[in-house]
């Protein structure tokens, strides 16, 4: 946002120079001026101009007059009409000409900054509206290198890229929501990849920090703003500047830490431990959470001015059971990872690993999968890779997370699936079939699922028919 040019056209050298360096003060970087109004549209035509902060009362061109050929020409770019008349119809018909606002001089510091805030805001809004439209029926990536350390073959997935591809060059926070192990750091970096950002990228995962850490990671400290302070230190918005800042787990913050949040994303600006002077930051700032931010809200423990700032982007991952196509490539991939890490060739999977994985819920996602394969890797001799550890694991997470059926608020579960209380031999027939269709008639995983023997899942299939 830093970074955007502003144009200002003014016939008052003075006040030019002074919003200038005013701007300049805030973070504003590539501040232009034009004290003659009839150099305007040939300035434009040459140079990118993203808000343009207009003076209606001008000899030889007056603001009003250029401010319909600027709209009509450059629709996209906002005009800031600026004049010392407080007058209804003047803003009135400023506005009808297509006017973004209409500030009164002389204008306070911060409703100037505010309002040239909101017309970038506006201005990235329409820019990625458009981009979407000409995504929407694309079926390819323009970065698809930006991609690649994200194994997947899901089309929910690549939904998700494009859209990202769309919303990278904002300056907006964005929000990245998903339960735990899905992968929200990987998308994090590809957003940065994708972002044109020139500075680093920089992640801290912020649960368990309290308020004084959290803001000594974040904005350092002068000399001396504590015991053991010697010397002063930057922070990790410091080291970020020009590139992306990411905050992992804010739903963990404290109120008091949410509230210097805010204040970054609002303001781009933050104090040192030990400060009186604030700093600008000219870092983008990505944020992800594994829990669900509207129910912190409703229990008082997330602030409701914090979440509406993050809601400019969000992007939701979907856990790898809502994208079980994942499963083989995403196997295939830790399977050649973890060989590499002990030094071993890669193991063949047997043809129904696949489908036994696929039975399970992976409530740890990605990373679990991970865990697991470099576990079975690490027990791997020869030949094919054995099944045993997987089921051992999965065996074990199911019994681990297994919990009594309640019953429901409409009567027993079971009678409202048969629509009558049934028999042991009808519960007995349906989770057979049930199992037996989810294991793609592998009776083996089949019996898994079951808990019981494939010797005594053979058995009763036998009686069923």
């Amino acid at each position: 946002m830093n970074e955007i040019p502003i144009l200002l056209v003014d016939d008052e050298l003075r006040l030019l120079k002074a919003s200038q360096l005013l701007l300049a003060s805030k973070g504003f970087k590539n501040v232009f001026t034009l004290s003659n109004s009839c150099d305007v549209m040939d300035y434009l035509q040459s140079n990118d101009v993203a808000i343009i902060v207009l003076d209606l009362n001008m000899p030889k061109l007056s603001g009003f007059d250029l401010l319909p050929e600027i709209v009509n020409e450059y629709p996209a770019t906002p005009v800031i009409v600026m004049t010392a008349v407080d007058e209804t119809d003047t803003a009135v018909n400023c506005m009808k000409k297509g006017a973004f606002d209409f500030l009164v001089k002389p204008v306070e510091t911060e409703r100037l900054v505010a309002t040239i805030r909101k017309a970038i805001e506006h201005r990235a809004i329409c820019r990625e509206l458009d981009s979407l439209r000409e995504r929407f029926f694309s079926e390819t990536l323009d970065h698809a290198e930006a991609f690649s350390p994200i194994v997947t073959v899901s089309s929910k997935m690549h939904t998700i890229f494009k859209y990202m591809e769309v919303i990278a060059p904002s300056r907006q926070p964005i929000l990245i929501c998903g339960e735990t192990g899905v992968g929200k750091e990987l998308v994090a970096k590809a957003l940065h990849n994708l972002s044109g950002c020139s500075g680093e990228y920089v992640a801290v995962n912020v649960a368990g920090l309290d308020d004084t850490v959290f803001a000594d990671t974040l904005f350092g400290h002068k000399k001396g703003a504590f015991t053991g302070a010697e010397r002063p230190r930057d922070g990790l918005v410091a080291k970020a500047a020009s590139g992306t800042l990411f905050l992992d787990e804010i739903g963990d913050l404290s109120d008091q830490s949410q509230i210097k949040l805010l204040r970054l994303l609002q303001e781009k600006e933050y104090y040192p431990v030990g400060s009186d002077n604030p700093c600008i930051s000219s870092a983008r700032v990505l944020l992800a959470t594994n829990h669900d931010l509207q129910k912190l809200i409703d229990e008082k423990r997330f602030r409701k001015d914090l979440y509406y700032r993050l809601c400019a982007h969000r992007l939701v991952i979907p856990p790898l059971r809502e994208r079980l196509e994942d499963v083989a490539p995403l196997l295939d991939h830790f399977l050649e990872a973890a060989a590499q890490s002990f030094g071993k060739k890669a193991p063949t999977p047997p043809a129904e690993l696949v489908t036994l994985l696929e039975t399970y819920p992976f409530p740890g996602n990605v990373r679990e999968l991970e865990a697991m394969v470099h576990d079975a890797v690490a027990r791997h001799n020869s030949g094919v890779l054995s099944m045993e550890s997987f089921s051992n694991a999965i065996g074990i997470a199911r019994v681990a997370k297994h919990t009594p059926v309640q019953k429901s608020a409409g009567g027993n579960p079971l009678e409202e699936l048969f629509g009558h209380f049934p028999t042991i031999s009808e519960v007995e027939n349906y989770l057979i079939t049930e199992a037996m269709q989810r294991a793609k008639s592998n009776q083996g995983i089949a019996a898994n699922l079951l808990g019981i023997t494939r010797q005594t899942l053979n058995k009763r299939l036998q009686t069923k028919k």
